[in-house]
């Protein structure tokens, strides 16, 4: 369980860093990070969810990168291999978007995908 992996899950740009920096130290809770994960609903059959994580539950998949943790759901993790998390402000909307490898399609309005779980032996081969 112990050994490190040669890939993280996710990486973030320095804006959706930011933001989960400002999420964390604007909470009234001890929080540690972001909880990112994936539940079924949506127009495309997935959403990706996201939380305040007060702790670190068993199995989280934890990365850290440019001074903020994320802590992935592991039932997620297959699901967000590869994935960026960026943060955009538009005038519409502001909010996190997820650049993510394994979406096969999405809905119009981004917020809901449709993912398949990525092969975690194509990512090492190249590491």
């Amino acid at each position: 369980m112990g050994a490190m992996r040669k890939f993280q899950v996710m990486t973030l740009t320095e804006a959706a860093a930011e933001r989960v920096r400002e999420l964390v130290e604007n909470s009234d809770k001890d929080v540690l990070g972001l909880r990112v994960g994936i539940k079924k609903g949506g127009c495309a059959g997935m959403e990706y969810t996201m939380e305040l994580a007060e702790e670190a539950k068993a199995g989280d998949d934890v990365i850290e990168d440019k001074g903020v943790r994320l802590y992935v759901d592991p039932s997620a993790v297959l699901f967000l291999l590869g994935t960026e998390m960026d943060f955009e402000v538009t005038k519409f909307r502001s909010g996190f978007i997820f650049k993510n490898p394994n979406e096969v399609s999405a809905c119009g309005c981004g917020e809901s995908v449709s993912l398949q779980a990525a092969d975690p032996n194509a990512l090492s081969a190249g590491a």
